[in-house]
């Protein structure tokens, strides 16, 4: 096999300089690059600020939380919302997949892998809020306005959605969590950015293995409650730092820092 060097390559290729950026001896499409991080920021922004308008109450305690979901008058919106948020923060994954172009055998496969995780990731999303955005709710108001006599049979019904609702989302946070964990891998493979980045992808993606965990056996507990806390604070760091990275790269930029 001929190695040309990257500069060469770019050259004889025709590249444009606005448009390549050379990383560790590698290419990256810069425009691809910032794309990714641009979705990802709007994607977890938006994600974040709808998340903030969902109907709260003692989540476990399900006669008390199923009243105030029924008394919510935008819950469906805020969990189509949600998917919306969910789906651009998969597609900038995606896109950094693409940005990446990963050829080497070994990392190449772990970045295929972490696409296909990304997408079987969105499915379950929009299965886990078409459970609990509206089959739930049309539970709950059920609930609360049935008659005395129908009340234990319609909250019966309610609560099995909920569990129902409890084990997509543990296996989509599993899911999500390999997504980050495997394309995090081959970031620090490859060093076609910083590994740091790379680590701290991986580290948010254990984060929702512990989500995962946790809401498959103890439902919306305390300690998942510090666990989505923790994934959303590595997220948003390893997020501004590729930020920063997309925007200052540049044709001759050096290679970076393990």
């Amino acid at each position: 096999m001929i190695c040309i060097p990257a500069a060469a390559a770019v050259h004889s290729l025709g590249y444009e300089g606005s448009k390549i950026a050379e990383r560790g001896g590698f290419m990256i499409e810069r425009k691809t690059l910032r794309l990714s991080a641009m979705l990802l920021v709007v994607g977890f922004i938006f994600y974040v600020v709808v998340g903030l308008l969902h109907a709260e109450g003692p989540a476990n305690n399900h006669p008390v939380v199923f009243a105030v979901y029924a008394g919510s008058a935008i819950w469906t919106a805020v969990h189509l919302g949600q998917f919306v948020g969910m789906a651009v923060i998969i597609a900038g994954l995606l896109v950094l997949y693409f940005a990446l172009d990963i050829r080497a055998r070994g990392a190449a496969w772990v970045a295929r892998l972490g696409a296909v995780s990304a997408t079987v990731a969105l499915g379950l999303y929009a299965v886990l809020q078409a459970v609990d955005g509206v089959a739930l709710k049309q539970a709950v108001d059920a609930w609360a306005s049935a008659p005395d006599a129908e009340k234990a049979a319609r909250f019966a019904s309610a609560e099995t959605i909920r569990w129902l609702e409890w084990g997509i989302r543990s296996y989509q946070s599993f899911m999500f969590g390999l997504t980050l964990i495997l394309l995090g891998s081959a970031v620090a493979l490859t060093a076609r950015l910083q590994r740091a980045i790379g680590y701290l992808m991986g580290l948010s993606g254990l984060g929702y293995i512990v989500q995962g965990w946790v809401l498959g056996s103890q439902g919306f507990s305390g300690t998942d409650t510090f666990a989505i806390l923790g994934g959303y604070v590595l997220i948003l760091a390893w997020i501004i730092w590729l930020v920063v990275v997309a925007w200052r790269t540049k044709q001759s930029s050096t290679a970076p820092t393990p």
